[in-house]
């Protein structure tokens, strides 16, 4: 059976989304015919608004100490992947039982269930990169990262009116943009994650952008159909 993977930002289950909950139940019914139509679906979540709160929290007393600060955020993932899976789950998904703290566990999860739903795994590692490792391992054909912008820009777009959109690009492109593969600060994010980039890059895994906050739009991309966004290939 066919897997579709994608990591939806945590912004789009906080109050930065209007209608949030609107969002959330046309998530569902775009999960319910996805599966439908004969795939296996694999969610990575990210942190959004807790995993910034609580990493600001902390930071008075944790300083620079950036793993525990990323464990806080991959706390907040996780939070906001049980979330998702629990109302999927009341929408009448096969979702697996609890939430994988690893991709080697959500690989064989989704053996076993229509859908798996997992936040993140390990410090150093966001959820763009978690979901890149878990499209790899079990042979998707792209990863699908939804988030707040609709494209890859060759720079901020709020800041350079002149910044360019890229509706197809090739890897070595998007290198140049995110920058080199390090791990950026705790709660800091970019278009896609330079780590999960560079083995995207290496691994030949296609990558598709788009803004998450047009539930059609994710859904037609899920589904393998014609989407407004960024496609990343070679």
């Amino acid at each position: 059976m066919r897997t579709r993977v994608a990591t939806l930002g945590g912004s789009l289950l906080r109050p930065e989304v209007e209608d949030r909950h609107v969002w959330l139940e046309g998530l569902c019914r775009a999960v319910n015919e996805v599966v439908s139509s004969g795939y296996k679906l694999a969610l990575v979540i990210g942190g959004g608004a807790p995993a910034r709160e609580g990493i600001e929290l902390a930071k008075p007393i944790l300083g620079k100490d950036i793993e525990a600060l990323d464990r806080i955020g991959i706390a907040a993932t996780r939070l906001n992947a049980t979330i998702v899976a629990e109302a999927l789950r009341k929408s009448g998904n096969d979702v697996a039982p609890i939430i994988p703290l690893n991709v080697e566990d959500a690989a064989l999860f989704s053996g076993n269930h229509a859908i798996v739903v997992m936040g993140g795994t390990e410090p150093g590692h966001t959820t763009d990169t978690v979901a890149i490792q878990l499209a790899t391992k079990l042979g998707a054909e792209c990863c699908i990262i939804a988030t707040n912008v609709g494209h890859v820009y060759s720079s901020d777009p709020r800041i350079n009116t002149d910044a360019k959109k890229f509706e197809t690009m090739t890897h070595d492109e998007l290198s140049k943009i995110v920058g080199p593969a390090e791990h950026q600060k705790a709660g800091q994010s970019s278009v896609i994650d330079p780590i999960g980039a560079r083995i995207a890059k290496d691994m030949h895994l296609n990558l598709v952008v788009l803004d998450g906050r047009d539930i059609e739009r994710l859904r037609a991309a899920i589904n393998g159909e014609s989407f407004e966004g960024t496609n990343i290939e070679g």
